[in-house]
């Protein structure tokens, strides 16, 4: 069984299972309420993305559906924990940490592996990228969550060890193996959407440690609860769906031009 009809099999039961929480939450979801709104608007552009980079992968040659079939994955992961993380705000007003961490847990290492995959289809892809890139994202990942979270380290502590494991990320894809490959053997449609992707892990996450600061330093005693999940909502759909823009761009433009 592949994967696209492993993820079609699944995607029904996986919405049957949030649906009750759907439902109690949209019911109770007001109007002045920006941060609940936040949710409801990502958690479906999550899943309309999902839709569209599977249908896409019809449109792609095989090289490339590996890398679409991964981004629906993420796209979809992030739609459901959405779905839940709607629900813990409407019903505590709390941020959803967990299920936040969670969610980036399982979608930001797939992301990064994208940046694997995308060489690998184009055969200039090592191991050794893939594994650098899964440990920095890891140390970024767990750190961030335990100082949040204030498991045995401080928020200042988890935002150093997470914002080194940033800092590794982005050594790798610009100075590293990977962004050697890229510049040196990559085709041109392959080397923009790389440079794009490098974009959004640059700047894009860079709105990530913003949210931090302002929920965790400048307003510690949690009066900015509401722009940290903003913010963090904000980060992720531009950050997963431009990712996910970016690779099926790149995946339709070298299709055609080895058809």
């Amino acid at each position: 069984m592949t994967l696209l009809k492993l993820i079609k099999g699944l995607m029904p039961v996986g919405l049957i299972s949030v649906l009750p929480s759907t439902t109690f939450a949209a019911a109770n979801l007001q109007a002045d309420d920006v941060v609940g709104v936040s949710f409801w608007l990502i958690s479906m552009a999550m899943m309309a993305a999902t839709v569209f980079f599977l249908w896409e992968t019809q449109n792609v040659s095989g090289k490339w559906k590996t890398s679409l079939n991964v981004i629906a994955l993420v796209t979809f992961i992030a739609a459901v924990h959405y779905f839940y993380m709607r629900d813990v705000w409407i019903s505590t007003g709390e941020t959803p940490t967990v299920y936040r961490y969670i969610d980036w847990l399982l979608t930001v290492p797939l992301q990064m592996i994208e940046f694997y995959l995308i060489l690998a289809a184009i055969g200039v892809a090592s191991i050794g990228i893939f594994w650098r890139l899964l440990v920095g994202t890891l140390i970024m990942l767990v750190a961030g969550y335990m100082g949040e979270a204030g498991i045995l380290i401080s928020p200042t502590v988890g935002f150093v060890i997470g914002m080194a494991g940033w800092f590794y990320i982005l050594y790798e894809i610009f100075a590293g193996e990977a962004g050697k490959a890229a510049a040196n053997e990559a085709s041109a449609a392959v080397q923009s959407s790389f440079n794009a992707m490098r974009l959004i892990v640059t700047v894009g996450w860079a709105i990530y440690p913003i949210g931090y600061v302002l929920g965790y330093f400048v307003y510690s005693d949690g009066s900015a609860t509401e722009a940290l999940n903003v913010v963090y909502n904000l980060a992720d759909l531009v950050n997963k769906l431009a990712f996910g823009l970016v690779i099926w761009a790149a995946a339709t433009s070298e299709s055609k031009a080895t058809s």
